[in-house]
């Protein structure tokens, strides 16, 4: 049998794989992308992308081509069966440099991907492999492919990523069991072309009669889904004679200029995996876990599990890191995926009720809740989505118990600022790509030796610090620090975080969580601290 070598193995070829491979080119790491389709399916899966998860793009210089095919600010509106919107949710926030509601289709998404890692000289896409077995020990994963042609191959990796879906072929390999629901009601999910409705929003209907959704995406096409009842058959209402009669009741003859793309029945899962990691291999996305799509966080759960595993199997790797830090992955993601099934789930409930009863005590209640302005504010700003909270893992927080007014453990903000030739930017293109030290109106190497400095620096981290906008002498003169990299705090945020941290430096992660905070005579100790745990201790 013909035997192959890589570093890294991403088993599964959608957009988390290919996601996942970007992060491993971009780190200079061999790996190989496995995936059993030869083509990209023609028709929308996921269509809802956050802000977090157009960042973890930005990470790997796609967020730009990708967000071409995408609709921004797109609002969610629920209706009542009468057909009033009681509730909406429209954030106007950009805390993380993009916007918070984006509309995009799968398929689109899936060609730019493949399309830019054509750039990555250290990725080959393998499509039409299908892997058959693996097995792993405390040197390697070795997998068992069979190639297009029926031929089958031996490939050997260092690690490897399962990115194969619910179904995962890897998850049952390594015997993990997904714990949780099935949900009881079926939703036939329709892609229709030549979309002339104008609604440009996505539409929760909770009709009690039959809960139905209506997205409005790009290029004149339009998703609908409707609640499948206990008497109905499946196949039946899966006719495309009877999907246009669901249609023709709420747009009427317009429903005529309608191009059926797909219809499909699906059986709603929440779920979730054992383990995230076994040994030299990590679960991401639907392998890992499953979500309902209410609050439309599938995809970008998934890519929030590339941007925190991928840069720790890169460190590994490259022998910047100890093998120990990649069981981290299991322990910071697990809660946040679990609270966004949990956020589906309750969202599912409240768009699915069929009792006319409890739907019209649902709709006085957030009726009554329109009225009060910070719930209002809470629910258009989309505030009532977990946010990602690292409690435990790669983090270092001086005090025993995570504060309210907490940073440490939370994302990092991204405003833009400016380069000494005042070009504006948005900051995670300065904070590079492993972890930057930050130091505001301060040098963030002042307290340290020149070994550390060498140390972090060998690593590919980056020393920054940032001033105050218009802080210089002058347009072409700006304060500039030697030795470390010199930007401009451009619309006053940082300013503000920092304050509101009561520190002069943040250490931020390669996935901009802030790993740790510390003041400039404290930042070697804190680093110190901060390099053990990369190590294992």
């Amino acid at each position: 049998m013909n035997k192959q070598k890589t570093q890294v193995v991403i088993v599964g070829g959608g957009p988390n794989g290919i996601a996942a491979a970007h992060y491993m080119g971009l780190y200079g790491i061999e790996c190989v992308v496995l995936e059993v389709a030869r083509e990209i399916l023609p028709y929308p899966r996921a269509v809802g992308m956050d802000d977090e998860a157009l960042r973890v793009l930005q990470g790997v210089g796609v967020a730009e081509p990708a967000v071409q095919d995408m609709i921004s600010d797109v609002p969610l509106r629920y209706f009542n069966a009468r057909g009033v919107c009681f509730a909406e949710v429209k954030p106007t926030t950009a805390e993380y440099g993009w916007p918070m509601r984006n509309i995009f289709m799968q398929q689109l998404l899936e060609a730019t991907l493949r399309e830019e890692l054509r750039k990555r000289s250290t990725v080959e896409l393998r499509l039409g492999h299908e892997m058959l077995e693996l097995s792993q020990d405390e040197s390697g994963v070795t997998l068992v492919v069979k190639n297009p042609e029926g031929e089958v191959y031996e490939l050997e990796a260092q690690y490897v990523i399962g990115a194969d879906g619910g179904r995962s072929g890897v998850r049952k390999q390594l015997g993990i069991e997904l714990v949780g629901l099935t949900h009881p009601r079926k939703w036939v999910v329709v892609d229709a072309a030549n979309d002339t409705l104008d609604a440009p929003y996505t539409a929760l209907h909770a009709d009690p009669q039959r809960p139905f959704v209506c997205i409005y995406l790009p290029y004149r096409q339009r998703r609908w889904e409707f609640m499948l009842m206990e008497h109905e058959d499946e196949e039946q209402m899966c006719e495309e004679a009877n999907i246009r009669g669901l249609i023709r009741s709420h747009i009427g003859d317009a429903v005529d200029q309608l191009e059926i793309i797909r219809i499909r029945a699906y059986t709603h899962n929440s779920r979730v995996a054992e383990r995230f990691v076994q040994g030299r291999v990590a679960l991401i996305g639907d392998a890992a876990h499953i979500t309902p799509p209410w609050a439309g966080q599938g995809l970008n759960s998934g890519l929030r599990d590339v941007v925190n595993v991928c840069w720790k199997v890169a460190a590994i790797v490259k022998g910047h890191a100890s093998a120990a830090i990649l069981a981290s992955y299991d322990v910071e993601r697990r809660g946040h995926a679990t609270d966004l099934i949990a956020l589906a789930d309750n969202m599912g409930a409240i768009l699915g009720m069929t009792s006319p009863l409890l739907a019209g005590v649902r709709d006085w209640v957030f009726q009554a809740v329109d009225t009060v302005e910070n719930l209002r504010s809470h629910l258009l700003e989309f505030k009532f989505k977990p946010k990602a909270t690292l409690v435990k893992g790669l983090i270092h927080r001086e005090w025993p118990d995570v504060r309210d007014d907490d940073v440490v453990g939370q994302l990092f903000i991204q405003p833009f600022v400016e380069d000494g030739h005042g070009k504006r930017t948005r900051f995670d293109d300065v904070l590079g790509d492993f972890y930057a030290i930050v130091g505001f109106r301060t040098n963030p190497k002042a307290g340290l030796s020149d070994d550390e400095i060498r140390h972090w620096e060998g690593m590919g981290a980056r020393f920054i610090q940032v001033n105050r906008s218009r802080s210089g002498s002058g347009r072409h003169q700006p304060l500039v620090t030697p030795g470390v990299i010199s930007v401009e705090d451009a619309d006053n945020k940082l300013e503000g975080w920092f304050a509101r941290a009561r520190a002069h430096i943040a250490i931020v992660r390669p996935d901009r969580f802030v790993a740790a905070i510390s003041s400039a005579d404290r930042a070697a100790e804190t680093l110190g601290k901060l390099a053990r745990q990369l190590q294992g201790h």
